[in-house]
């Protein structure tokens, strides 16, 4: 059995593979895999049938899909690798951790199950995408897999996993349900020796908590993450939450603290920032961690927008809520990411429209103060 996969990341890096949910493709881990593969060589692989993967041969088992993961990995040069999977992909993360535990480094279980459910509806959903093919599912899917807000909404990947859905081989889709249907490892967990994480959102119901509860009490130390406003695909809904527990879970949540740090400094300068750490209390702590990890660690970090863009974006914000301190402070952090005073000038008019003159008058003023700390020329010196 050949599974389509994509590797990213440096080769020299720890593996770290993720495993899909049934009637998805490798895109469901699309908000994870670019910060897990700051740290890892990221290998994303597809069920039979589904994404790239060929549906033939059919897996007929869940050691069959193993094995091929087991395979994936032998011809990666992988001998030992730590592995995430959601719903389906979980249970075969669970079976490699019991029956191969010495390759598997590291667990984390993604809204799935020791045995889901009775053989007998998901024997009938494979006669029935035998008969009638993947499209009635694929309709319905977005309310398996998510809230009903997050189902409705604008969001792009609810319509994208929904087309990859639609594309799904029928074969390969209806043996993953048998699979599915002998699924049973309640029996084999207390095997597993790997460091595991399990997550499940409130509100999912293909695998609801009393499912992630149930592995928690059996897999010995593992932690349980229990997600609010989270769906069946909670890494897709609750992306930042999903990949915070993932770092951590791997190791690395105070390398990603010390880089955000790193751009916080690079973008508000040392002095504001040492200023900041020698007044954190006990009472202020979880707030100065709450702006490093998600301003600076994911925000500011995220290179869709140039810091410039941020900077602009930033001031104009600021002018609109009046925040002067806070709009001080960004008129420096403006000048080092490379806007001229001009140009900033030329933000502060800009919001003198949108914004309303008032606001754009105080602005100019703190923008002025700001400049003649700096020695900057205004326009009218030049």
């Amino acid at each position: 059995m050949t599974l389509h996969h994509h590797a990213e990341g440096p080769p020299d890096a720890p593996p770290l593979y993720l495993g899909p949910s049934l009637g998805t493709s490798l895109a469901l881990w699309d908000r994870q895999a670019p910060a897990l593969a700051r740290h890892h060589r990221v290998i994303r692989w597809d069920l039979p049938g589904h994404g790239g993967s060929p549906a033939r041969p059919l897996p007929a088992t869940l050691a069959d899909l193993g094995e091929a993961v087991l395979s994936l990995a032998d011809s990666l040069g992988h001998d030992s690798f730590a592995y995430a999977g959601v719903s389906l992909g979980g249970a075969v993360g669970t079976w490699l951790a019991a029956h191969h535990p010495d390759r598997i480094t590291s667990l984390a279980l993604l809204s799935t199950s020791a045995r889901f459910g009775k053989p007998d509806p998901w024997l009938e959903r494979a006669e029935r995408v035998r008969d009638h093919g993947v499209a009635q599912l694929a309709e319905a899917a977005r309310e398996r897999w998510f809230t009903p807000a997050f189902a409705a909404s604008a969001d792009p990947a609810v319509d994208a996993l929904t087309a990859d859905h639609r594309a799904v081989d029928p074969q390969g889709y209806a043996a993953c349900c048998e699979v599915l249907a002998t699924v049973d490892l309640r029996s084999e967990l207390t095997r597993i020796v790997a460091p595991t994480v399990i997550v499940v959102g409130r509100d999912d119901g293909p695998t609801p908590p009393s499912h992630a509860r149930e592995l928690a009490d059996a897999i010995p130390d593992a932690h349980l993450v229990e997600l609010p406003r989270a769906g069946h695909l909670a890494n897709v809904e609750q992306p930042r939450a999903v990949l915070d527990v993932l770092l951590n879970h791997l190791g690395h949540q105070e390398a990603a603290r010390q880089n955000a740090t790193t751009v916080r400094r690079e973008v508000l300068g040392n002095a504001h920032v040492d200023r900041a750490v020698a007044g954190t209390t006990a009472f202020t702590a979880p707030f100065q961690d709450f702006i490093t990890r998600y301003a600076w660690g994911e925000i500011w970090s995220d290179e869709t927008l140039d810091r410039r863009t941020r900077s602009c974006i930033t001031l104009t914000a600021l002018v609109a809520g009046g925040h002067r301190e806070e709009l001080a402070m960004h008129v420096r952090a403006a000048l080092r990411n490379g806007l001229t005073p001009d140009e900033i000038g030329a933000v502060l008019l800009q919001t003198a429209v949108y914004c309303g003159v008032p606001a754009a008058n105080s602005a100019f003023a703190v923008a002025d103060e700001v400049l003649r700390e700096h020695n900057m020329p205004r326009e009218e010196e030049v």
